[in-house]
């Protein structure tokens, strides 16, 4: 045992090493997701869950519900009851000015609406009474040097107890006023420089409070240190005794009214931002638009020379003439050659050929233009070779001469 001891303990560290380096690496590429999606479902850095999920700590006794329809059609609110609660938590707060009037007389009947957005539409801040802008910066300067703290917020005595300020290392996604009403605005918070950054105004019977640090709301500000008790200082201007409460989605997703319509991003958007590789799109685009332009011209395929056919026919007979007259049988080649010209007459001239007498001659004549005597030649020597014993050399020939000449003439 002690012999192996000394391999398991090299094998032991060896895999221990290993391990906290692809822990380490893994460590080391590990990147903050800096999208700013402030939904409620994402626990990104900057989503709201944890906003979201502590609604119901700080109203235990009020329902909670959230909502994607206008103002003035939402499904979980009564427009004309009281002790009601609608928080907005959104980079921009698109409303109308028909939006805006529905808000105001739900907050007229005794309600709150609690708004947490970087900046607001012009309608909004019309009817607001107020002017907004707004800063995205990671690092500030300070006497000091740079210090990235890229985000602080104070809530301010009174209302609150005491002055509190707020800061994380996070997105430095905020706004400010820089013009407000300061006969029907209350100031409640301010940005690190000083700028009036949360306000409350009074409708009828209810409130209206306006906060332009929506990121002061995300999961990563409210995780940071006790930045929680921002979140739930901030809401607890809100009436305590508030049965309903709804979180806002409908100006997470509703384009600015205002505004053209931008461009939509598609894969081909996000190729074409680096020049190298929209020039090798395009090239290859082009290319195979050449190639598809290419193929589509007609091909026509050979065609080869067509020969006229030979007639084998008259080849075959003089090959089996020349075997006949090889061997001397020259009655029966006499034979093969008036059968062939009887069915060269009735295949041509369509005549019978059972009787060969003066009205076939006649006939043939009259249709081949032929000489009759020529004609009797060739019908009489036909007859002749079926009552000869024998057929001579000569009078093969002059049949063979007989035959070419009225082919020929005919």
């Amino acid at each position: 045992m002690n012999k192996y001891l000394s391999y398991i303990l090299v094998l032991l560290l060896a895999a221990a090493l290993t391990l906290l380096f692809i822990t380490s690496s893994n460590k080391s590429n590990r990147r903050l997701d800096e999208r700013i999606t402030l939904r409620k479902q994402d626990k990104i850095p900057y989503g709201t869950y944890v906003a979201w999920k502590h609604l119901k700590y700080l109203f235990p006794d009020a329902a909670i519900y959230s909502n994607r329809h206008e103002p003035g059609y939402w499904d979980s609110l009564y427009n004309y009851h009281s002790g009601q609660a609608f928080i907005v938590v959104a980079g921009r707060l698109n409303a109308s000015e028909y939006e805006m009037k529905r808000m105001i007389t739900f907050v007229e009947n005794g309600n709150d609406v609690f708004i947490s957005a970087r900046t607001l539409s012009e309608d909004a801040e019309n009817m607001l009474g107020c002017k907004t802008s707004a800063i995205n910066t990671t690092i500030f300067f300070t006497d000091e040097g740079a210090v990235k703290d890229s985000l602080s917020v104070t809530l301010s005595s009174p209302p609150y107890k005491k002055t509190v300020t707020y800061t994380y290392p996070g997105s430095g996604y905020s706004g400010w006023f820089y013009n407000i009403d300061s006969a029907t605005t209350e100031i409640l918070g301010y940005d690190k420089m000083g700028h009036p950054n949360f306000i409350h105004l009074k409708a009828g019977k209810g409130n209206f409070y306006v906060q332009l640090v929506p990121l002061a709301f995300s999961n990563y500000f409210l995780l940071h240190k006790n930045n929680i008790g921002y979140y739930e200082k901030a809401l607890s201007v809100i009436s305590p005794n508030t049965n309903r409460v709804v979180w806002d989605e409908y100006y997470l997703h509703k384009r600015n009214y205002r505004e053209r319509p931008q461009t939509r991003q598609n894969w081909l958007n996000v190729l074409f931002r680096y020049p190298a590789l929209k020039a090798a799109l395009l090239t290859a685009i082009f290319t195979l638009l050449i190639f598809v332009l290419l193929e589509m011209r007609r091909k026509q395929r050979y065609i080869p020379v067509v020969t006229k056919p030979e007639n084998d026919s008259i080849d075959f007979v003089r090959t089996i003439g020349r075997l006949y007259y090889d061997k001397g049988d020259h009655k029966n080649l006499c034979r093969k050659m008036g059968a062939y010209f009887l069915e060269h007459v009735r295949n041509k001239y369509k005549l019978p050929t059972g009787v060969l007498d003066d009205e076939f001659v006649k006939n043939l004549r009259f249709k081949s233009g032929c000489e009759e005597s020529e004609i009797r030649g060739i019908v009489s020597f036909i007859k002749y070779v079926d009552d000869a014993p024998v057929i001579g050399h000569k009078e093969l020939i002059q049949f063979h001469k007989d035959l070419e000449s009225f082919y020929k003439k005919t």
